[in-house]
């Protein structure tokens, strides 16, 4: 792990031309309670109803000062996917990313619903952690050099504490996630859910936490010069061994139907259902008791000068592109601000052509550009995505979430007008793509985590519970 943190020119922890180490300290939550830009939803005020006003805050279509992002509905019914990128998150040069896969009959209101409300968790243990070290910390980043001097001897158990500060918060937002979920009101969450990888960059930090299978990786350049993909995360599947071990001493099963071998699905002890493709997700009840948890894997990554960009995704995108294919998009784009989109529609045109008579699977999308630069020609009306592209949904009318408010509009496939740049681009990817389908290396047991293909529903069927067998 790194020394230090990257930040904004007008932090007074920002890094030293004089190679000057910075205290590990200012990497932790007391960096949250300096100068803000403005008031943010840190602030006690601030609800799931203020979301809408907050500044620097997109989860549709478009985008930002440092990223792109789109969603575009497959052929399985309503688009169950969301994604959120959140600029100036709790403080200046951080940045807040996530992408949520739904899945089951409400699954799409249960991925709105974490979209929005995990972050406000987040920031609310950290705001919890700042204040009980308010003392302890309270000379971090304060301009003084002789404190912002570190005794290496200390250095490693500073970095350490750092870590484990910010992997209880990611522990504890993800918890008390699910535990909202569960008691909800007006969201049935026995059935559904919704996957999660979620990241703050800080800097040169990145703090992530995930579970399912939506995947993060990272565009770097080797010492050749030459883009390369470093995947971020793991697609925590029913076949990975640690995942299928601990469902199977919770009494839960794990295993493939015959007419889909590579697939390994999580079904109730005394059931053929609900056969969930994933072994960590929100929601999903009926599978709690079972081995199905929300319990986040946590990694902590230091970003160089020579990382680019970050892709989060849904598995939509990582089921039919590999990582590299996906860097080669990417950094192909003609425009940063259509990236996300160009690699949207090559993951479609990829769905068409490997498996032709399989429904595609919702994509969503966010790419996070590390320089925090943006095209001038993304201005343009042509590159940003207008309401033109939008539809509500197949009556027309806005969908609701599950807090009453109007959630984003599905999309209409295939009513994306490409330029005669991005066509280009395309031919290019298809010419340059292999033909044939990829093949399942069944020797290596962490197969699925890192390239898994799975072209099939999430779930299978809704549990069938017997007079005999209440529902737990």
């Amino acid at each position: 792990m790194g020394g230090c943190v990257s930040t904004s020119s007008r932090s007074s922890c920002s890094s030293r031309s004089n190679g000057e180490r910075v205290s590990p300290e200012c990497l932790g939550i007391r960096m949250f309670t300096r100068k803000r830009i403005r008031r943010t939803f840190s602030d006690p005020v601030t609800t799931l109803q203020h979301l809408s006003s907050i500044p620097n805050r997109i989860f549709k279509n478009g985008k930002s000062r440092t990223s792109c992002i789109f969603t575009q509905q497959g052929r399985k019914g309503i688009n169950q996917d969301a994604m959120i990128v959140w600029e100036d998150f709790m403080a200046e040069d951080v940045t807040f990313c996530g992408v949520f896969d739904g899945h089951g009959p409400h699954g799409h209101l249960v991925a709105r619903k974490v979209r929005d409300a995990l972050p406000l968790k987040l920031s609310s243990f950290l705001q919890s952690f700042d204040s009980k070290r308010n003392g302890a910390t309270a000379n971090c980043c304060n301009g003084n050099p002789k404190l912002d001097v570190v005794d290496p001897d200390k250095d490693g158990e500073m970095e350490d504490k750092v870590d484990n500060l910010w992997r209880e918060a990611f522990l504890k937002s993800y918890k008390a996630m699910d535990k909202e979920l569960r008691s909800h009101p007006n969201l049935d969450c026995f059935c559904s859910g919704s996957t999660s990888v979620t990241l703050v960059k800080q800097g040169s930090n990145l703090f992530m936490g995930y579970i399912g299978d939506s995947r993060a990786i990272l565009a770097s350049k080797d010492n050749n010069d030459s883009m390369i993909a470093v995947q971020l995360t793991v697609d925590l599947k029913p076949d990975l061994p640690k995942e299928a071990e601990r469902i199977k001493r919770c009494k839960g099963r794990v295993f493939a139907l015959q007419d889909e071998p590579e697939v390994q699905r999580v079904w109730l002890p005394f059931d053929d259902a609900p056969g969930l493709a994933m072994a960590r997700a929100f929601g999903d009840f009926c599978l709690k008791e079972y081995g199905v948890i929300s319990v986040p894997e946590f990694s902590h990554h230091i970003l160089t000068e020579r990382d680019k960009f970050i892709v989060l995704a849904s598995d939509g995108v990582w089921d039919v592109l590999s990582n590299e294919e996906v860097v080669e998009i990417v950094s192909s784009a003609p425009t940063r601000a259509s990236a996300a989109r160009i690699l949207v529609d090559s993951a479609a045109r990829e769905w068409k052509t490997k498996y032709p008579t399989s429904k595609m699977d919702d994509c969503a999308v966010v790419c996070l550009f590390l320089d925090g630069k943006m095209d001038i020609e993304s201005d343009n009306e042509d590159q940003c995505f207008s309401s033109a592209t939008l539809q509500s949904n197949h009556s027309g009318n806005a969908v609701e979430s599950d807090d009453g408010q109007n959630s984003e509009p599905s999309l209409q496939r295939n009513f994306t007008v490409r330029s005669a740049e991005e066509n280009s681009a395309y031919k290019r990817i298809i010419a340059e793509a292999d033909a044939n389908q990829e093949t399942v290396a069944t020797e290596d047991q962490n197969w699925s985590g890192l390239e898994g293909v799975t072209r099939v529903n999430s779930l299978v069927q809704l549990p069938r519970f017997s007079e005999e067998r209440p529902r737990p």
